[in-house]
């Protein structure tokens, strides 16, 4: 798994109990999907179709560093599906899983709309080298 994205648990982001709020944590790995799938897929028209089941697994309190990682699992003929592990740096511990987020590649209209990809990309495997 490639852990590409890292945030910072601020005091925005805690519940009442003083540990990281599981919806802000949601919201980071909806928006991480998202941004990963658009880069993937070539196209910033992309939404969340599906998330499975979430398996919280430990917490994390304000000061901690979390790393948000991805793999894609499936190419679908519109979508993108992922997984997700979201782990705290400071204590090495997971926090939580997703099975599985469905991203699905829109047209212009918002109507799901074939990507053509079969397998992960690189952006430097995408630059021309013959320039």
């Amino acid at each position: 798994m490639r852990f590409h994205t890292r945030k910072w648990v601020k005091p925005e982001d805690l519940n009442p109990n003083e540990t990281l709020f599981g919806g802000r944590l949601l919201a980071w790995i909806d928006e991480e999907a998202a941004l990963y799938a658009i880069i993937q897929l070539e196209n910033s028209r992309v939404v969340t179709k599906h998330m499975s089941e979430i398996n919280f697994m430990a917490s994390a309190k304000q000061g901690d560093i979390i790393e948000l990682g991805l793999d894609v699992t499936r190419f679908g003929k519109s979508s993108l599906t992922l997984r997700c592990e979201a782990r705290n740096k400071m204590t090495r511990e997971t926090i939580l899983t997703v099975d599985s987020i469905t991203m699905v590649n829109l047209d212009e209209s918002g109507k799901p709309k074939p990507h053509g990809k079969t397998e992960i990309e690189f952006v430097r495997d995408r630059l021309d080298n013959n320039d």
